[in-house]
């Protein structure tokens, strides 16, 4: 577990698509281990492999199944960080600008994603 201290390590939830699918490829370029999960286990290993094919980053993006509504699948994620990874460094928008940023469906392009994870890793 001496990497696990070097290494950063996040969940992206609903990650098989959209701004997840983003953030996951994002990071995972930046060399973070991203945990890219979805409800649907289907949709979530085609997510992972499209990141896999187009972005070279197959090292740093694994998947998990997750439904965050059920308290079983929940746990089972939480046994797989652990036993994995032995931690992690959660990625949450806490800020409003980012809130604001993230939420205008209207404006919300790549580059503007890209803005608040810069600005995100920055503040890492």
């Amino acid at each position: 577990m001496a990497e696990a201290a070097t290494k950063r390590y996040v969940v992206v939830t609903g990650a098989n698509k959209g701004i997840g699918l983003e953030i996951c490829r994002q990071l995972a370029s930046k060399e973070v281990v991203v945990v890219l999960t979805a409800r649907d286990e289907k949709r979530g290993l085609e997510a992972l492999h499209k990141l896999k094919e187009s972005s070279g980053i197959s090292d740093h993006v694994v998947f998990h199944q997750l439904d965050v509504a059920d308290h079983a699948s929940v746990s089972a994620l939480a046994d797989f960080i652990k036993t994995q990874f032995g931690k992690l460094d959660i990625l949450y928008v806490s800020n409003d600008w980012a809130k604001g940023v993230l939420s205008d469906a209207d404006n919300l392009t790549e580059e503007r994603i890209d803005e608040v994870l810069q600005q995100y890793l920055k503040d890492y």
